[in-house]
């Protein structure tokens, strides 16, 4: 349904930018859209902050990034980077030193913003340990943290300075040859985000990682990162993306996925058709779906799945899934596979033939990818 579409009205058109690498994940250039996330455990705790990013990949994470805010920060960044295979983002601010004790550590990358490094030589030391040791920078403009000129000049934190921001970074960098960079603008007001990444995105060619940034808790967050991310996204605009959110960093790579399943721009594990239900259910669907995203989450392999209560919808949603189950009567139901009728089952047997039937076209999948390679 998701996949290789060709109908003109679902195709983004990506806005064409260089391309990076962030450890072994290219970042902009037409690579696909990377998600991203970071760790809200104390660094110096090296075995919980491993175990932390270990279930943000198995998650799904292509990146992650850690605060090193000082030097035990460090000593433990270098153990964690040992442990783990995702790259890893060093997440730094205002200690020029923490970035160049990271660089040599083994990250992938730096967030900082040149501007509150320091001196141009404090800077160009940054630059000088990120070239040596192939590792990218990410400019992190921020509405929250602009540079006190901007703020006297434009009054508060608007889009306009919000872009100079972006730039005059950017020049810091450029000006010393270096462009193996990407940029964000982030801000926790939508139409704020939206406007500055826009402007931003004419400026420059370089990669751009879009974020509402401090979006809230789950649910607030979600929304809003939705509709800012998604808004963008629609435009073609963001190379890697991360969703803000006061809850644990793996809820903010799967929505991060979702909201890219979603657009059709990333395609990773079931995804679930469902319908909201009423009276008319056959089933008890909502109970059912929280069930089969428990017993499906480890898969990675894209697939559709719809489980619809009742044939009003039902089977024409199972024309356009992998696998589907329709709710009829008298405790029963009906399993398509490939839009195809197959079998009536009683609901008590439905949840574990979904699993069945989702883990052999799991296979078969698999199986037809190793083929073709």
């Amino acid at each position: 349904m998701f996949q290789n579409d060709i109908r003109p009205w679902r195709n983004i058109a990506r806005r064409k930018s260089r391309q990076i690498h962030v450890g072994n994940v290219p970042v902009g250039g037409g690579a696909d859209i990377s998600v991203q996330t970071m760790t809200n455990t104390t660094t110096v705790d090296v075995k919980d902050t491993v175990d932390q990013i270990h279930r943000c990949t198995e998650a799904g994470a292509d990146i992650v990034r850690v605060s090193v805010p000082d030097e035990a920060s460090s000593k433990a960044f270098s153990e964690i980077v040992k442990n783990v295979e995702v790259p890893l983002v060093a997440d730094i601010h205002f200690h020029y030193k923490r970035a160049l004790e990271a660089a040599d550590a083994g990250a992938a990358c730096l967030r900082i913003n040149p501007g509150n490094i320091g001196s141009q030589d404090r800077v160009a030391e940054v630059v000088k340990a990120a070239k040596s040791n192939s590792c990218s920078i990410r400019i992190g403009v921020n509405a929250g943290s602009l540079e006190r000129y901007l703020l006297e000049k434009y009054r508060e934190p608007c889009p306009e300075a919000m872009i100079e921001s972006g730039l005059n970074n950017i020049r810091l960098l450029e000006d010393l040859g270096f462009t193996n960079y990407k940029i964000s603008c982030k801000a926790s007001d939508v139409f704020l985000a939206i406007a500055a990444y826009k402007g931003l995105a004419k400026e420059t060619d370089a990669p751009i990682h879009l974020g509402i940034t401090e979006a809230g808790s789950f649910l607030p967050g979600t929304i809003k990162s939705a509709l800012g991310v998604g808004s963008l996204l629609l435009d073609g605009i963001g190379d890697t993306i991360r969703i803000s959110l006061a809850d644990d960093p793996e809820k903010e790579v799967k929505v991060g996925f979702e909201i890219l399943k979603s657009l059709g721009l990333r395609t990773r594990g079931v995804n679930i058709i469902a319908c909201p239900s009423c009276a008319r259910q056959g089933f008890d669907v909502i109970k059912t779906v929280k069930i089969l995203e428990e017993r499906l989450a480890h898969i990675s392999t894209p697939l559709n799945l719809s489980i619809i209560g009742c044939v009003v919808n039902g089977p024409g949603e199972a024309l356009m899934t992998d696998v589907g189950y329709t709710g009829g009567g008298k405790g029963s139901g009906m399993v398509y596979l490939a839009g195809k009728t197959t079998e009536k089952i009683s609901n008590e047997k439905m949840i574990d033939h979904i699993v069945e039937l989702v883990s052999a076209r799991v296979k078969e999948i698999q199986n037809g990818q190793n083929q073709a390679n």
